[in-house]
C-alpha cells in the first residue's frame, strides 16, 4: 500500500511552495527598497517594525495553506474499502460436442478445432453477456460456471479435447437440460450456442429437452459443424500428423460422420432460435452475435473490489482554514 494515491503532486508541492515563496520575498524587498528610498533608513524603521512578526506568521500561513492544498491532490489514503461492483448483462450458455467425430477433418485442421477459433473470437466480442461452457457427448459437463471472466473462458475453450469426456457417443438433449439447469436462475431470455455435428444417438430424448428449453425461456443458436456428405474420424495419428488408421465400430465397418442439419434446424426453430452452418471462424462468430443480441438482461454482481479510503478532506479542511487564517490575520501587531 502507498499512502499517496498520486505522490507527483508532492513534487509540485515543492515547486509550488518554492514559487510562492519567491513571489512573497521579491514583493517584501520591493515595498522595503521603496519604502526606504521615500522616507529613508529611519522612518522605514519606525514605521514597519511592529510589522515583521505579522508578516511571517501570515506568509507561514499562506504557505501551509499551498502546502496541504497539493497533499490533497496527492490523494492520502489509508483504511480498506470494499465495493461491489454490478452490471446489467444478459445469459447465453455455449455447449461443444467433444465426441469422437469431432476429430473429423472435413473443415481443416479438424471440426472442434475450429469450432475453438470461432469460440474465442466470439468470447471477446460478446462484452455485454455472461458466459459458460458445457462440454458434451451422451453426457453434459460442466466446464466453466456463468461468468464474466474472458480470461477463464479462453482457458476452458482452449482445453476442449475429443473424447475429454469418460463417456462416448452424442446426445443433443443433454446440453440442453444442463443448460436450462445452469439458466432457470436468471429471468427473461437466455440463449444456448449448441455446436455439433448434430449426430444424436438419443434422438428419443430431444423433444423432452426441446419442451424444456421452452419453458425456460432458452432459445437455441445451433451451429452444424462439418459436412452432409461425412467424413472418416481419425483414430490414431502419428507425430507427424498422418493418419495411420480410421474409427471402425463394432462389426470392423469404417464409421462416416455426417452433418445432421435437420435436427439442428428443428430444434433451433421450435426455440425462437436460428440454424448457422459453419463456414469460417468469423462469419459464425458474427452470425451468432447477431442472434443473441436483444436478450433480456439482468443485473448481476462482477465482483467485490478492495480499495484504500481517499482522506484528501482533512487536508483540503487544514488548506481552507490556513487561508481563512491568511486572510483574517491583521495587518500589525496589537498595541498594549
Amino acid at each position: 500500500m502507498s499512502l499517496f494515491a498520486k505522490p507527483m503532486y508532492l513534487l509540485l508541492a515543492l515547486f509550488a511552495l518554492g514559487l510562492v515563496g519567491m513571489i512573497l520575498w521579491l514583493g517584501s524587498t520591493l515595498i522595503r527598497r521603496y519604502t526606504r528610498a521615500l522616507f529613508g533608513q529611519r522612518a522605514y524603521m519606525q514605521l514597519t517594525a511592529p510589522l515583521h512578526k505579522v508578516s511571517r506568521w501570515k506568509n507561514a500561513l499562506l504557505l501551509a495553506s499551498v502546502a496541504f492544498v497539493f497533499i490533497a491532490l496527492a490523494g492520502p489514503q489509508w483504511g480498506i474499502e470494499i465495493t461491489e461492483a454490478q452490471g446489467n448483462f444478459a445469459q447465453t450458455v455455449i455447449a461443444v460436442d467433444v465426441s469422437a467425430s469431432m476429430r473429423a477433418q472435413d473443415v481443416k485442421p479438424t471440426r472442434l478445432s475450429n469450432a475453438k477459433r470461432m469460440l474465442q473470437m466470439l468470447v471477446t466480442q460478446l462484452k455485454e453477456d455472461r458466459l459458460g461452457i458445457i462440454a458434451f457427448t451422451s453426457k453434459a459437463f460442466i466446464q466453466c460456471p456463468i461468468t464474466t471472466d474472458t480470461q477463464a473462458l479462453n482457458y476452458f475453450i482452449a482445453s476442449l479435447q475429443p473424447n475429454m469426456l469418460p463417456v462416448a457417443g452424442t446426445s443433443l438433449a443433454a446440453p440442453v437440460e444442463l443448460a436450462a439447469h445452469m439458466l432457470k436462475t436468471y429471468p427473461g431470455q437466455k440463449a444456448l450456442i449448441l455446436l455439433t455435428d448434430g449426430e444424436d444417438h438419443t434422438p428419443q430424448e430431444l423433444a423432452q429437452a426441446q419442451t424444456l428449453a421452452q419453458q425456460n425461456g432458452i432459445r437455441i443458436i445451433a451451429v452444424g459443424i462439418g459436412s452432409t456428405a461425412g467424413a472418416l474420424i481419425p483414430n490414431q495419428i502419428d507425430a507427424s500428423g498422418n493418419v495411420v488408421e480410421y474409427k471402425k465400430d463394432k462389426s470392423g465397418k469404417t464409421v462416416v460422420s455426417k452433418l445432421d442439419e435437420t435436427s439442428l434446424a428443428q430444434l433451433a426453430q421450435a426455440t425462437g432460435g436460428v440454424y448457422i452452418a459453419y463456414t469460417t471462424p468469423a462469419q459464425v462468430a458474427a452470425r451468432i452475435e447477431q442472434a443473441v443480441a436483444g436478450l433480456d438482461k439482468s443485473t448481476s454482481s462482477t465482483g467485490r473490489h478492495t480499495t484504500y479510503k481517499n482522506r484528501y478532506a482533512l487536508p483540503l479542511w487544514l488548506a481552507l482554514l490556513c487561508l481563512v487564517g491568511y486572510l483574517l490575520w491583521p495587518q500589525r501587531a496589537q498595541k498594549r
